[in-house]
């Protein structure tokens, strides 16, 4: 049985095991040419302080200098509004070469973490190293038994042929792999959440700096103490900003420097959690450690031959795997199925359980769950299947289910179960669906089972849950859905705005134009005109569907049908799929694309005034709706942005728009500039002009990050407090509508 269970993995995950033990070779590499190309003084030899004057010397515009774990010293700076990069030797600060990653080392990188699949590649990157892990614990115990016991686990091997030349070889590699494996599954685990990950929080900013004349920085008593093997990362402070400090992260931990009195401020020495993270981490890819790297490589390559070899063990064996084969009205249902769907997808689900559960023998009541009954006389289990909307809110189908809940006179034979559709990405993953278990519990129904979450509409996580399903109610379910992707068109790239670069927040305006227009969109929308455009608005979502990815990404328009363009404002995030794509397209490069109508989000019509509020490329929509506003009824924008040079984004349209009175008032506030302003601020500034808006019938529109729209929120909730109404006040009423991701 454990030989069968050591091989079953391996033949099973054969091509994905490979596939990170070559890649795992390859990145070994690394850090071996990392350490070969770098300068790398003896301990004590240059402080920090020595090392950030000389390459201030050669680098007048430094923003930033990292040692890395092999030694090299990398400089970020800008010169003449440029941003660059460089490898410098610590003796003399001077440059050894342009800085960048190795376009091949990126690459394998990406195949060895995930596959090149993104979130989903990962899962499986996760799954084959613990499949690795248990490859290797099983073959030491069959090891161990093969030799005779433990003790005689080094001695020769008996035998001939391929068993013994496999038995050989994972004896030579199994430490290396079992190395790799445990580590990899630790930082797997962690990533999705099955571990906790140790994390600093970082110290606070200080609240007392001296703000006096910046001395240099080779004379900072607190950069002087610290060794240059001990530096990981400095910062400088904002040009020409007394009130800024350096930033000092090192092997210890970190904290600011006074860039007057040269004193270290608010230091925070690295967690036990952390250091042992990170000692995880360079147990599992060498960085810092390039020998054992090469061991840990070397070992990683017996992988492909052991499976080689044990492929024909198996076939000697002539093992084989078995294959096996093989609406009722709400009064007469004796099961009710209620949906929560915000764009659909759910819905397929349901009716594939619907008809799981009819085969079955079960008279079924499928409806949405905003239809939830008062009572269900002859029904014995109530399946409640939903997804959540934004940030943990009810979708569109079931946003009465709770008041309608109140009111529910639950029968005492009526037991329920509850399945939730969701994002891992979202922070409240499913949590309307928890919030539903719990109320159901609490009006004092019994759980058929726990509540169950499914990620990103699994269609093999849903099997399995009706397998369960099906046992707890005694009756086999087979229940199999996979959801039909949206039908897509091409899009082409007709034109590109670009932002942020200076302040490392990349974002970029991007106008689509349809690659075919006498095809796609007729069939689509079943129109018989050639050339047209689908009908879609300002707010809408665009969803693009990224190479390699599975999933689509959503972004808020900024352009109606009748400017003739899909535009589209997108930061660059660090890691993102579909953000990393679409800021590498050109012009004349296209997208697979898709309209999904978001009504829930447009300026009120009439001549009330109009609060939009946004940060970063929360600005996209809100300028679309300034656009529209033809009719020169009052709008006001608050924006919030990084540098007014760098990434005021739609500066010249918004300045048109104040010219031709389409835009009423523009209020904007730049994190780096030197009053460090965030949008809440300009709110809390102008808080009687907003509360006497908000009281002749103001509509406030906000879109943006969920940290600046829970600010905003709490901005609202103290202007609105002289007023006797909260936020939640506005909702109801559709006066406080949120674009939030």
């Amino acid at each position: 049985m454990l030989r069968k269970l050591h091989g079953l993995p391996a033949l099973f995950a054969v091509v994905f095991l490979v596939t990170l033990a070559v890649t795992g070779s390859m990145l070994a590499l690394a850090p071996v040419l990392d350490r070969a190309g770098a300068v790398v003084p003896p301990a004590g030899e240059i402080s920090v302080a020595q090392l950030a004057g000389r390459v201030a010397e050669n680098y007048p515009g430094t923003e930033q200098i990292v040692r890395d774990l092999s030694g090299q010293v990398v400089v970020y700076y800008s010169r003449d509004g440029q941003t660059g990069a460089d490898l410098v030797n610590p003796l003399t600060g001077e440059r050894l070469a342009a800085y960048q990653p190795a376009e091949f080392f990126v690459w394998i990188r990406d195949l060895h973490r995930s596959f090149l699949l993104d979130t989903p590649g990962r899962m499986v990157a996760g799954i084959s190293a613990a499949l690795m892990l248990f490859v290797c614990l099983s073959g030491m115990v069959l090891l161990a038994r093969r030799s005779g016991g433990w003790r005689a686990l080094m001695r020769p091997l008996a035998g001939t042929g391929s068993q013994r030349f496999h038995a050989e070889l994972a004896r030579l590699a199994v430490l290396g792999l079992l190395l790799s494996a445990l580590t990899g599954s630790f930082l797997s685990a962690q990533r999705f959440g099955l571990l906790p990950e140790a994390t600093d929080p970082g110290p606070g900013f200080p609240a007392e700096v001296s703000g006096g004349e910046p001395r240099p920085v080779d004379r900072l008593k607190a950069l002087t103490e610290v060794d240059l093997g001990d530096l990981r990362e400095l910062v400088f402070p904002y040009p020409d900003d007394p009130r800024d400090v350096y930033s000092l992260t090192t092997t210890g931990g970190s904290g600011f420097v006074d860039q007057a009195t040269g004193e270290l401020l608010q230091f925070q020495p690295r967690s036990t959690g952390s250091a042992v993270q990170q000692w995880i981490m360079r147990l599992h890819t060498g960085e810092g450690l390039w020998w054992l790297g090469l061991i840990l490589g070397v070992a990683a390559l017996a992988v492909p031959v052991l499976s080689v070899t044990g492929a024909i063990i198996w076939w000697q064996r002539r093992w084989s795997s078995v294959k096996v084969q093989h609406r009722v009205a709400v009064d007469e249902a004796d099961v009710v199925v209620l949906v929560g769907s915000e764009g659909g997808a759910t819905w397929g689900f349901a009716r594939a359980l619907q008809t799981g559960l009819t085969k079955a023998g079960f008279r079924v009541h499928c409806a949405e769950m905003n239809a939830l009954a008062d009572a269900y006389p002859v029904a014995s289990m109530l399946l409640l299947l939903t997804s959540t909307y934004g940030d943990g809110d009810a979708p569109a189908s079931a946003r009465q289910f709770m008041t309608r809940l109140r009111d529910f006179r639950a029968g005492s034979t009526l037991n329920y179960a509850v399945l939730g559709f969701g994002d891992r990405q979202f922070p409240n993953f499913c949590q309307f669906a928890l919030e539903v278990d719990e109320a159901l519990a609490g009006k004092g129904l019994s759980r058929i089972q726990p509540v169950e979450l499914i990620d990103r509409c699994s269609a093999g996580r849903f099997s399995e849950w009706g397998d369960r399903l099906g046992t707890a109610i005694g009756s086999p379910l087979s229940l199999s859905h996979d959801p039909v992707p949206p039908r897509t068109v091409r899009l082409e790239l007709a034109e590109r705005v670009d932002y942020g670069l200076a302040v490392q927040a990349p974002t970029s305006i991007l106008r689509f134009r349809l690659a075919d227009p006498g095809r796609g969109w007729r069939s689509w929308f079943s129109r018989s005109r050639r050339h047209s455009l689908p009908a879609f608005e300002a707010g809408d979502l665009l969803g693009i569907l990224p190479p390699q990815g599975q999933d689509a990404r959503f972004y808020s328009l900024a352009s109606s049908a009748s400017d003739g363009v899909f535009e589209i404002c997108v930061r660059k995030q660090p890691g993102g799929l579909c953000s990393g794509y679409l800021h590498g397209l050109k012009p004349g490069d296209s997208v697979e694309a898709f309209i999904r109508q978001n009504p829930g989000f447009r300026p009120v019509a009439g001549t009330v005034p109009v609060i939009l509020i946004g940060a970063g490329a929360g600005i996209g929509p809100l300028t679309g709706f300034i656009r529209n506003n033809t009719a020169r009824n009052p709008m006001y924008l608050y924006w919030g942005g990084r540098s007014a040079t760098s990434d005021f984004l739609y500066q010249p349209e918004l300045g048109h728009y104040l010219e031709d009175r389409r835009l009423t008032g523009l209020s904007t506030a730049f994190s780096r500039s030197a009053e460090r302003a965030y949008v809440q601020d300009r709110l809390l500034q102008d808080q009687t002009a907003l509360r006497q808006m908000i009281d002749t019938g103001a509509q406030v529109l906000v879109c943006g990050g969920r940290e600046m729209a829970a600010g905003v929120k709490q901005v609202f909730e103290e202007i609105l407090q002289p007023l006797r109404l909260d936020v939640d006040d506005l909702r109801v009423q559709g006066r406080y509508l949120e674009d939030v991701y």
